[in-house]
């Protein structure tokens, strides 16, 4: 609980926000900490659960089979950080404090490139916001209706922040918004479990605009960095809010001020577009799930080469060249420089491999986890130098970004498509039975290990009176 002396330090902040209050900040602040959980939608708390399931699969199968992971564990280990708490990590059999459970959560969930994405701010919320909302929820013993709340809280802010930052933009500057515009969904979604009024969310935004980073350059080489920054983004998120509810003072008008997040991180910031709709469009509705584990921005193109080849009963040695169109958010993250996207050799650098997908498609009929073992294959090379990436003017201005269109060359003919949008977008979002498809496909290899039913345990997990002990138990 928070005291009186520490209610004491906030009564400046109560006469600014009156002057204020109509800010953009201000504005973010109120619709997290006052919005009731009754006027959010069942439907649309039912959809924060569907990608929180769809989340934890990811995270599952990355806790014992990503070769980041034991390396972000044993630095925990190192720094001290590492001993037993009371929060849940996925793919884990023990539990760990607050900060490094969401830090894991979100370093996991992450990392194989198979999670949700919103095509209006081409960032991954859940990615961010889950694990501190989880986390938070642990601390609190909040209810699992309690945590489904918070999530499409912390979603909406995240969301809508990166539509406001203009993603092109913010590429176009080196950023990456899933941390970047993250920490503030996470700060969102955790303040809310943890009580703050909007005066103490505007504060823990004001620290998370401290902490906002992260940063493209991990592509040059194929760096772990993506992975670990999201994560980071979860733990700061969590530690930001937790700040506020301890009286820290922090920023005021941390989104929109003069040097706040908005101006700072991009050109052609539309800060409108942080507050539109609030309480009559739900942004959560409208996150995509991955039926492949690469960019988003790849999806399109592998739809079109999977629906082209199994029309026309084409084989990869009939293919004499692909041409892909992609936009140019695109074209930035999985198609230039080419020469060094035909030459994928690590996991990363195959993520954002427009050749390296379209080579995995044609050989393989399909695009998974497990097919990353094509990297450095000869006949991969081979079928990526046939693969060229242009950047297609016609697919700006729409409301999607992540559409693609293609051309197949096959046998002396040429095949021509234009995928709108990649499947697992809101208009074709998974039924519940491919949810639970994906998530056992994905995590079977490493579940039977694990003792713990957790597909079961997440489906349930709206319902259950304390988030504490549901997911594992102890």
């Amino acid at each position: 609980m928070i005291d009186a002396d520490v209610d004491s330090r906030f009564s400046y902040f109560q006469f600014f926000s009156e002057i204020v209050a109509m800010s953009i900040t201000a504005q973010v602040a109120r619709f997290s900490a006052q919005t009731p959980t009754r006027d959010i939608p069942e439907h649309v708390r039912q959809r924060a659960l569907a990608l929180m399931t769809d989340f934890a699969g990811s995270a599952i199968r990355a806790a014992e089979d990503c070769e980041s992971s034991p390396v972000i564990l044993r630095m925990l280990e190192r720094l001290g950080l590492a001993g037993e708490g009371n929060c849940t990590v996925f793919g884990l059999n023990r539990r760990y404090g607050a900060a490094a459970a969401a830090l894991l959560n979100g370093a996991f969930g992450h990392s194989l490139d198979f999670d949700d994405t919103h095509s209006d701010s081409s960032l991954h919320p859940s990615a961010p916001v889950i694990p501190a909302a989880l986390a938070a929820a642990e601390l609190t013993d909040a209810s699992g209706d309690e945590l489904m709340a918070a999530i499409v809280i912390g979603l909406e802010v995240c969301c809508r922040l990166g539509m406001a930052l203009d993603p092109a933009a913010h590429y176009a500057r080196g950023f990456h918004p899933t941390a970047t515009a993250g920490v503030f969904g996470a700060a969102a979604a955790a303040g809310r479990l943890f009580g703050l009024d909007a005066v103490r969310v505007e504060a823990a935004f004001g620290v998370a605009a401290s902490q906002a980073s992260g940063s493209l350059q991990f592509l040059e080489n194929g760096a772990w960095n993506k992975r670990y920054q999201v994560g980071e983004a979860a733990m700061k998120g969590l530690m930001a809010a937790s700040l506020a509810v301890e009286g820290f003072v922090g920023a005021l008008d941390a989104l929109s001020g003069r040097h706040g997040f908005l101006k700072g991180y991009s050109d052609n910031a539309d800060t409108a577009l942080a507050v539109a709709g609030f309480g009559s469009v739900w942004e959560t509705l409208r996150i995509g799930v991955k039926p492949y584990p690469a960019c988003r921005y790849t999806h399109a193109a592998v739809d079109g080469l999977l629906q082209l080849c199994r029309q026309h009963a084409i084989g990869a040695e009939n293919i004499t060249g692909i041409r892909v169109g992609l936009h140019r958010n695109g074209m930035a993250l999985v198609g230039e420089p080419i020469a060094a996207k035909r030459r994928a050799r690590s996991i990363v650098a195959g993520q954002f491999s427009m050749p390296f997908a379209a080579a995995v498609v044609l050989q393989r009929g399909r695009f998974g986890w497990d097919d990353y073992d094509l990297l450095g294959q000869a006949q991969t090379d081979a079928l990526s130098d046939r693969v060229e990436v242009w950047h297609d003017a016609s697919l700006e201005g729409l409301r999607h970004p992540f559409g693609a269109t293609l051309v197949l060359e096959a046998a002396g003919r040429q095949h021509h498509l234009r995928i709108p949008d990649p499947s697992g977008e809101p208009e074709t979002f998974p039924s519940s039975a491919q949810m639970a498809e994906k998530f056992r496909t994905l995590t079977a290899p490493v579940l039977a290990r694990s003792g713990v039913d957790w597909l079961t345990r997440l489906q349930t997990l709206a319902g259950a009176p304390t988030v504490r002990g549901h997911l594992m138990n102890g």
